[in-house]
């Protein structure tokens, strides 16, 4: 069920589209993670350049901050059919058992019941059929146990990463737990143990939710209207003392975009847990997110959309102003700090 939006007029997809050049997108992730540059929204205002180590700064009592804790499965996993052609799957989301839904190539050539292997003759995955609710999606039973994906199974990187990670651990969280997610929640990159500790030690608190980051990260609108554009549902969960710390919290924080999808659909429905295909667009009525740290987002995606939501066209003025000044862009970029509240 579609929740929290108030406006339904049209709305084009061209208004979130925008000249991102290659060169800007970020191969590999900064080191140290906090290093990474932070642009500050300040409303009417120019922004503030800073950088996440001075998050600190920017936040104290009073503050809740809350983050994704989901972890990326090693979920790419590249196969053998048994005509001997390559095939890839990338597994999306644990349906029940041991069935997944799945990306897979080639997909006009795979058929239900056939087995892939790796390299070794391992039976890795079987076929069972295209998904009933999304033809572009396949159900796959996956015949390795959890150790054994590790073994034959990458991160799944965004396919405007080309470069090798050298560090598996790079396209994980710091504070990650139970590993669910077909990509990694990108704001929450930037944080060390110790970035966490100074933002405690400067009066916040910091909570948890969990967001498994499913389909719509690999998916840009593929409509020309918005309101056209299907939201795959997504597991989530907010346990209820961060909703009751968010009801008395002098700001909420929300570290991504998942994170923040998780809250809204918490407070607007009142489930704290569940499954959510809440589509944040143009007119949503914001029940518990004050201020968000994000990365710069792919063109026509549901992330621009969802930022346009938060602090209206004047996006368009930050996206400019990170790439006059050469912001690292996408999953491996640089951040921002969005308020809605600013004027």
């Amino acid at each position: 069920m579609e929740v929290g939006s108030a406006d339904d007029s049209a709305l084009s997809a061209d208004e979130f589209d925008y000249e991102l050049p290659q060169e800007l997108i970020a191969q590999e992730p900064v080191e140290p993670r906090s290093a990474a540059r932070l642009l500050v929204d300040r409303g009417a205002s120019s922004p503030l350049h800073a950088t996440m180590a001075s998050l600190p700064e920017l936040v104290g009592p009073g503050d809740l901050i809350v983050v994704n804790d989901t972890r990326v499965l090693p979920a790419r996993l590249h196969l053998t059919r048994s005509t001997g052609g390559k095939a890839e799957v990338l597994l999306l989301e644990l349906v029940e058992g041991h069935r997944w839904r799945a990306l897979a190539r080639p997909g006009r050539k795979l058929r239900a019941g056939e087995l892939l292997h790796d390299d070794g003759g391992r039976e890795v995955v079987t076929v069972l059929g295209r998904d009933a609710e999304d033809d572009g999606v396949f159900i796959v039973d996956l015949m390795v146990d959890a150790d054994a994906l590790e073994q034959v199974g990458e991160m799944p990187l965004p396919p405007y990463i080309t470069a090798p990670l050298r560090d598996a651990e790079r396209y994980q969280t710091v504070y990650s737990r139970r590993a669910a997610s077909a990509a990694a929640p990108t704001a929450g990159l930037h944080f060390t143990d110790e970035l966490m500790a100074k933002v405690e030690d400067r009066g916040a608190r910091i909570e948890r939710v969990e967001l498994v980051v499913g389909l719509d990260t690999f998916r840009p609108l593929a409509v020309d209207d918005v309101r056209d554009h299907r939201m795959h549902s997504e597991h989530f969960v907010v346990p209820r003392e961060v909703m009751e710390a968010s009801e008395s919290a002098s700001r909420v924080i929300a570290i991504g975009t998942t994170a923040t999808r998780a809250l809204e659909t918490a407070g607007a429905t009142g489930r704290l847990s569940g499954r959510t295909d809440i589509f944040i667009r143009r007119g949503h009525r914001w029940s518990t997110v004050d201020l968000m740290l994000t990365n710069f987002h792919l063109p026509r995606t549901t992330l621009l959309v969802m930022i346009d939501a938060f602090i209206g066209s004047r996006w368009r003025a930050l996206y400019q102003e990170a790439i006059s000044e050469g912001y690292r862009m996408l999953s491996f970029g640089d951040a921002m700090l969005l308020d809605r509240r600013a004027q």
